[in-house]
């Protein structure tokens, strides 16, 4: 077996930390600012769900091209975009400015995270994907911990543009990591170059991997009902700050990201697949104690839950994702399939909470996410009931 390469994981690892920090900063603040600058429900959707929309079109190219040129040219320019798109967050005072960034974004990010997810996946040993994955996981839930709360305190201290700063910043600190010290493309492991790309036509066919497309999509079809409305429903129900809608959004990220790790070992230990069946019956019971909540202790223990629920589900899922883009040799395709999968999820989560805030009450959204879940989680079972992967550590056996 080959070494381990501690150097390029720990690059990838903090390269992506510090953007997806920079990007928690803004993400608990857009919806309120949107708000007062008279956005409707859809409105705010749209801001959200524009970045999921222009990055679930670019995933799929960004995938092959990765797969058949090398993962570090994307990663380095998906970086700095970043960095761009926050100098024009400061210079935008418009709803439609607002969207036709966010739609941009989600271009640029379509560069990063699934490149660096096929990445890491074709650096990990074998029967170590549960933790490779979960460990590289906390890059993205720690980020994603630290920059709600950061976001929350530096709006309430020092503004709204001192926030897009800090974004700036550290992603242009994260670009000059990846453009320093990750190997040139020529060096990278990666097993699918001189190969015919697989075709989408096979993996849209792979029952395991519709499996997982559709689990993750559920999860994060609640992730963006919480993102896009929580703050909006905080503040308009409770009167919470910014600081304290910043701490609940941290809340789910960071018990996930906390329990990534060791739910990674589990999962390269025992079935995966019934890992994620109780991750996902957590996330419906937090999102019932979401929609009952009456005030900020509700939603803290709600969003403690939906954190357990996530870290439960997805170190399983990320393994069997990488098992699977191994065994087909198609990395950066099968990443970039689930971050689709991602995308569409909190598309959806987004305009369906937009959606309910203008016709019915904000409330309801959460209970629509029950629905949505369970519905995700009884396909998934049902999809890898006769998959041997999902029970047994270690590689695949069939197909």
């Amino acid at each position: 077996m080959e070494k381990f390469p501690r150097k390029v994981f720990a690059t990838l690892f903090f390269a992506i930390f510090v953007s997806v920090t920079g990007v928690g900063i803004v993400v608990p603040l857009l919806p309120v600012y949107a708000h007062e600058l008279g956005a409707s429900g859809f409105s705010i959707a749209l801001i959200f769900g524009g970045f999921s929309l222009s990055r679930t079109f670019f995933l799929p190219w960004f995938g092959r091209l990765s797969d058949a040129h090398g993962r570090k040219p994307f990663l380095v320019m998906g970086l700095f975009s970043y960095f761009v798109i926050s100098v024009a967050f400061v210079l935008a005072h418009q709803i439609h400015s607002l969207i036709a960034i966010r739609l941009i974004q989600g271009v640029a990010s379509a560069m990063i995270m699934p490149v660096a997810q096929a990445y890491v996946g074709d650096i990990t040993p074998e029967g170590k994907e549960g933790i490779t994955m979960g460990g590289f996981n906390m890059s993205v839930f720690a980020g994603l911990s630290i920059g709600p709360l950061m976001g929350g305190v530096i709006q309430d201290v020092f503004g709204l543009n001192m926030a897009f700063a800090c974004m700036g910043g550290l992603a242009l600190f994260g670009f000059c990591l990846a453009a320093v010290l990750l190997p040139p493309a020529a060096a990278e492991r990666i097993y699918s170059v001189g190969r015919t790309p697989v075709k989408w036509g096979l993996l849209v066919r792979d029952r395991m991997l519709v499996a997982l497309f559709s689990f993750r999509m559920v999860y994060t079809t609640c992730i963006g009902i919480i993102w896009g409305f929580l703050p909006v429903y905080a503040n308009d129900a409770f009167a919470l700050s910014s600081s304290a809608v910043g701490l609940l959004v941290m809340l789910g990220v960071s018990v996930s990201g906390l329990i990534h790790i060791p739910m990674g070992m589990l999962a390269d230990r025992c079935d995966k697949r019934l890992m994620v069946v109780a991750g996902g019956i957590a996330v419906i019971v937090a999102m019932l104690l979401m929609g009952t909540a009456g005030g900020f202790s509700g939603l803290f223990a709600a969003n403690v839950v939906f954190g357990i629920g996530g870290g439960v589900s997805m170190p399983a899922v990320m393994a069997l994702a990488v098992i699977r883009g191994q065994k087909i040799e198609a990395m950066g395709s099968v990443m970039s399939m689930i971050t689709v999968a991602h995308s569409l999820g909190m598309l959806m989560g987004s305009i369906f909470a937009g959606l309910i805030m203008d016709w019915f009450e904000l409330r309801y959204a959460f209970f629509l996410g029950i629905l949505i879940m369970a519905a995700g989680t009884g396909q998934f079972f049902a999809g890898t009931r006769h998959s041997d992967a999902a029970a047994r550590p270690g590689r695949e056996k069939t197909n």
